[in-house]
């Protein structure tokens, strides 16, 4: 399976950080497993105010309407989150590699793959269950903004894309 998007499947909040002579070669979100804690804590949350509003808002209507008011900020959180997800992108194209984050502030973390030296992936048990990974790059013993990427889905195929870009014969 490849995963080659064209530059017109990017979305424009993509294609603004591409420069005129780059090809976009893979566009593609984050795995949805980095969703997985907001999920969990949004249902925890859930079942403590269910439980607290037996236990000790059963007579107050003051202390229920705390108690789901504070859920609410809870599941506005989750909101939040996963609407940071939807845009937040890993982007290989042929000269760099991009990781655009951010749902208000923006933040483009950038490595020309000219400056790849080393490159590695990891997968736990977890990730290779859901089928995400850990993408891990170094350049030439600097500290870089993209150093380690989390949750990259497919990671095995994604890993051969940009060692095939950086290997060109």
């Amino acid at each position: 399976m490849r995963l080659v998007a064209s530059s017109n499947a990017a979305p424009a909040s993509v294609n603004r950080y591409l420069l005129p002579h780059e090809q976009d070669v893979v566009t593609i979100r984050r795995h949805p497993a980095v969703l997985i804690g907001p999920v969990a804590t949004v249902l925890a949350a859930l079942i403590l105010a269910g439980i607290l509003s037996r236990t000790i808002g059963g007579n107050s209507t003051a202390t229920l309407a705390v108690i789901w008011w504070l859920w609410l900020l809870v599941l506005v959180w989750f909101v939040w989150r996963v609407a940071e997800w939807s845009v937040d992108y890993f982007v290989i194209t042929s000269a760099r590699l991009l990781l655009t984050t951010g749902l208000i502030t923006r933040q483009v973390n950038m490595m020309p793959l000219g400056k790849v030296t080393d490159m590695r992936f990891e997968r736990t048990l977890i990730g290779r269950f859901l089928g995400y990974g850990t993408f891990v790059m170094e350049s030439a013993g600097q500290d870089q903004a993209l150093s380690r990427i989390d949750f990259i889905p497919y990671p095995e195929q994604l890993y051969l894309e940009v060692v095939g870009l950086i290997f060109k014969e």
